[in-house]
């Protein structure tokens, strides 16, 4: 008789090689038809034989056969057999493998983002991913504009949903890019829809590192290097100047100054840049850990800029029984902040003239002997502002399986913000002059400190059941639940004069009490949402995923508060047909389509309430009276913008999975815009706005992108890959006949039937030569008369004369066509991977140029040379008088560029060199940041952040850094 083998239980846990759960691994006793497959986070439980083999097996993965021996807990770690089907992603409340996502979801690993010497993860992932347009700011801490799919908002956040483990918010400041596991990029309403009003600009997921099981290890990860500005302006020395001078400005006598003042170099230096990361992490059967420290040091191009942050990580999770699971994750960061007046001192920094010097005995040049201009040193110098930032983000989960298909959690997620800035400037008066003295115009300082302190906190509280079960061929995921938020700020400021410039001495009750302010603000919002998701698939070949979230936010009135965004998805993967079996060139394909909604409450939370001001003086019997005024009204049927899409695209792998490539349509369309409107006379101030729901924006465009990876042998292999992006920006309805103005000087009119942020100016049509060519045009009204050498205007509404009526729309920054091209080679132990970016064919204001039409202003040294003169009749540039400052088709230029963001080159050194340190990877690396950048724009940078209204206005704009670093990884 066979004797009897007895049954086990076994659990455990499939993960990915990243240590991230993967959802719907199949586990198979060997031989038998007995299985089951793993829940949302990668985990199992089977009752076998206890010399039973355990198949794990997952499409895009490598099966592996295990034996079980009698043990009860078997942990598993899947690698990957293709990267284009083996992406298990983020989704919003689970996870989902990428072959049966029916949205639109990319993903960024993290060796793509912790190789770049960047302060923020976004701008790692610039020119990675299909649709989404990242902008940088050149500042060291600022976080870069996103667009994903467009600009589909005018007044509300344009941004995207930020979900760093869970915890939603707008701004990543405070990450280290070596926590980070993975990116990703939900950019179509069906896959961002679980997240409701939040999601109308696109979701981005970020998942940081967790232990991995095995042996603890300890990594440590270091950048350092320097940076520079990547492109300045060539401005006119003292001898161009001065020849400049004799012919703008003949009467204006020139002090005597053997030097030449090149401000750009006296504000600006070459900063130094460190990031360095200290990690332990590991994992057993019952908990799983990863700590680590960040301190990172960036001191900006400006001199006297500095940014340092510490951050600090704790990722842990229990497993408490095969039921209960205990994680959090918590990070704390400090950010200490010297900011300077940049934007002023590069503004005049352009304009101040080279024939005076920076600094001379501890006194500034006195810089306003020629045009109102002040001076760039003293601006960086003595203009500070300073900020401390504390910030705690974190959640705490609890994970519950009554039954092996259901899975009940709850989890409370915080984050709290604590800032407390200064902002030190000095004010001019003429009582004393510390100055050096030029032409009889002397100046002196006057302080005024201000400080604020700013408090804001959110509160999350999720609650979610899924239940996932296989029937035969049938694979189904239900999601349902609830999600509390309440978000709170306050803000507390003063200000006083004549604070002292020590800055140890930098409070307020320094300064005079005769010229005190102060002012409080706050806010309180709440949200309360429904959420619910069913996945199903049969046969692994037909796919069908339905979003369905209800929100109610008090960010409106009560009438309007709740809104209803649903989305469907559907798949189908044509490969795992029979019919396609037979044939050997496509691995995979796969069609899907999509239709979602989401709803966008980003506006001030008070916007609803009306408010008066008291004390206002008008006319009443023929005598001036005090009263009150409404300064703003409401408009009580004022909601939720709407954003629906369409999405339909192809996915496909040939050759093996060597060649990879989706192409995608999309069609996103928001109503109900939010815009602010003109109070009427009669109802209040008309100065003042309310908010109304009263446009309609769309975006419609192609994304595309095909990658290449292949193994040539075991020392080398390479990959290549390139996206692109074609987007047309329409604003499809504008109620109430009130177009938008926007940006410097006004200079952009969002209006019906053009590109939000539309460039409206007055067309150049070249110069004028002569006076009998200006006698034989029509008449100036409104704007300069003209004299030879001025800017000539089109006549554009054919009216018989020149003026302000003649603006016509010529453009936007918004780039009709925007790409992304990366790629790297792997030879033994030696990597190599680079990535550019780029946009065509959009426009970009260089109001710069607007700057130098004061006749003692300084100017480009091309300006100076080739600028309209009597005896030089060019049809380039006008001549130089205020006469050409009007908004014109002359300050416009092309946007368009590519961009070498990053190229690294890395040794990995051997193993059996530094095992016997007892350090099991050591990898060495040199990197380029803005290495170069192709363009035919003439000024600082065509990469022009902005919001909705007022993007690719370059006026003051922080420069962009070219930076070069050295780097070390290594793993105990």
């Amino acid at each position: 008789m066979a004797a009897i083998v007895p049954d086990v239980t076994v659990t455990g846990r499939v993960v990915d090689e990243q240590g991230a759960g993967i959802p719907g691994v199949n586990v198979v006793v060997k031989g038998t038809s007995n299985g089951t497959q793993t829940d949302t986070d990668g985990k199992y439980s089977i009752t076998v034989p206890d010399d039973a083999t355990l198949i794990f097996s997952f499409i895009g993965y490598n099966t592996q056969e295990l034996v079980v021996g009698g043990r009860t807990t078997i942990n598993v770690t899947l690698t990957s057999a293709t990267q284009t089907l083996s992406d298990v992603v983020v989704t919003g409340y689970g996870t989902q493998a990428k072959r049966d996502l029916t949205g639109a979801v990319a993903r960024v690993e993290a060796e793509e983002i912790e190789r770049q010497p960047v302060t923020t993860p976004t701008q790692a992932i610039q020119g990675k991913v299909a649709g989404v347009q990242i902008i940088s700011d050149g500042g060291p801490n600022s976080q870069p504009k996103v667009r994903i799919r467009g600009t589909g908002t005018l007044l509300a956040g344009a941004e995207p949903l930020y979900v760093v483990d869970g915890v939603q918010t707008t701004d990543i400041r405070n990450l280290s890019n070596a926590d980070i596991a993975t990116i990703d990029v939900l950019k179509d309403a069906s896959a961002a829809a679980i997240y409701g009003v939040r999601g109308a600009n696109g979701v981005i997921i970020i998942t940081t590192k967790q232990g991995k099981v095995g042996k603890p290890v300890l990594s440590y990860n270091a950048t350092m290097g320097f940076k520079r500005a990547a492109h300045l302006v060539d401005m006119a020395d003292a001898q161009q100047y001065t020849n400049y001078l004799k012919d703008t400005a003949p009467d204006l006598t020139i002090p005597d100054y053997s030097g030449s003042t090149n401000w750009y170099d006296e504000i600006l230096r070459r900063a130094t840049y460190q990031n360095h990361n200290l990690a332990v992490s590991g994992a057993n059967e019952n908990v799983r850990y990863y700590f680590s420290g960040n301190l990172l040091q960036d001191d900006g191009l400006a001199i006297s800029n500095k940014f340092s942050r510490l951050t600090v990580r704790s990722n842990t999770a229990f497993t408490l029984s095969d039921k209960l699971t205990i994680n959090s994750q918590a990070s704390f960061s400090h950010a200490n902040t010297k900011d300077v007046n940049f934007a002023t001192a590069y503004q005049n920094a352009y304009r101040a003239a080279p024939i005076i010097p920076s600094k001379v005995d501890g006194r500034y040049g006195n810089t306003s002997a020629f045009g109102n201009v002040g001076n760039p040193l003293l601006d960086i110098e003595k203009n500070n502002n300073r900020s401390l930032e504390n910030r705690l983000q974190g959640n705490v989960g609890v994970d519950f399986k009554p039954v092996s298909a259901l899975t009940l959690r709850s989890a409370i997620n915080v984050d709290l913000n604590f800032d407390n800035r200064i902002i030190y400037d000095y004010q001019y008066n003429s009582d004393e002059s510390t100055f050096i003295t030029a032409g009889g115009n002397q100046r002196t300082l006057r302080s005024n400190l201000s400080t604020i302190q700013n408090n804001r906190n959110r509160y999350l509280w999720e609650n979610t059941a899924t239940f996932q079960k296989q029937f035969d061929k049938h694979n189904l995921t239900v999601l349902a639940g609830t999600v509390t938020e309440q978000g709170e700020s306050r803000t507390l400021e003063g200000s006083r004069k004549d604070v002292g410039p020590n800055k140890d001495q930098w409070y307020l009750g320094a300064g005079d009490p005769n010229t005190s302010t102060n002012n409080a603000v706050g806010a309180i919002d709440r949200r309360l949402s429904l959420l619910g998701r069913i996945n199903y698939s049969y046969a692994d070949r037909y796919l069908l995923t339905t979003n369905l979230r209800y929100d109610g936010t008090s960010r409106f009135n009560k009438d309007q508060r709740w809104g209803f965004f649903p989305s469907l998805g559907l798949g189908w993967v044509l490969s795992e047909e029979d019919f396609m079996k037979s044939q050997t060139v496509l691995s995979f394909l796969k069609l899907r389509a999509s239709y979602g909604q989401l709803g966008n409450d980003q506006i001030d939370p008070n916007a609803y309430i009306v408010t008066a001001e008291s004390n206002v003086p008008y006319v009443f019997n023929g005598q001036s009276v005090l009263g009150a005024i409404i300064n703003q009204i409401k408009d009580r049927n004022v909601s939720w913008e709407t954003t629906t899409e369409y999405d339909a695209a192809v996915e496909f792998a040939l050759l093996d999975n060597r060649l990879s490539g989706e192409l995608t349509y999309y069609q996103k369309k928001t109503t109900d815009a939010l815009i602010p409107v003109n109070i009427p006379g009669n109802l209040g101030d008309p100065d003042n706005q309310y908010i109304t729901n009263a446009a309609d924006i769309s975006n419609k465009g192609i994304e595309a992108a095909l990658n290449w990876r292949n193994q040539l042998s075991t020392d080398w292999s390479y990959n290549f890959g390139v996206n692109a992006t074609f987007n047309k920006n329409r604003i499809e309805k504008l109620n109430g006949g009130q177009a938008l103005f926007g940006g410097f000087n006004n200079v952009t009119l969002s209006d019906n039937g053009v590109s939000a942020g539309s460039f409206y100016v007055l067309k150049s049509t070249g110069i004028f030569q002569s006076q009998a060519e200006i006698d034989a045009y029509p008449k100036y009204t409104g704007v300069p008369t003209p004299q030879p050498g001025d800017l000539k205007y089109a006549d554009a509404n054919g009216d018989g004369v020149i003026s302000l009526l003649d603006r016509v729309h010529s453009g936007s920054y918004q780039p009709p066509v925007y790409f992304g091209i990366n790629g790297g080679m792997n030879y033994q132990k030696f990597d190599f991977s680079f990535v550019f970016s780029g946009n065509l064919n959009n426009e970009v204001y260089n109001a710069k140029k607007q700057f130098r039409y004061q006749a003692t202003d300084n100017v480009e040294a091309d300006f100076a040379n080739n600028r309209w003169t009597a005896t030089n009749g060019s049809q380039s540039d006008p001549r130089t008088i205020s006469n050409n400052t009007p908004n014109s088709t002359y300050f416009i230029e092309s946007g368009s560029y590519i961009r070498l963001n990053n190229l690294v080159l890395g040794y990995t050194i051997p193993a059996n060199v530094t095992q016997k340190a007892k350090i099991s990877n050591v990898r060495i690396f040199a990197t380029a940041q803005n290495l170069f950048t192709f363009t035919k724009y003439s000024g600082f940078t065509p990469e022009l952040p902005g919001g909705p209204l007022d993007s690719g206005i370059e006026s003051t704009t922080y420069p962009t850094s070219r930076t070069l670093a050295l780097g070390l990884n290594v793993n105990f």
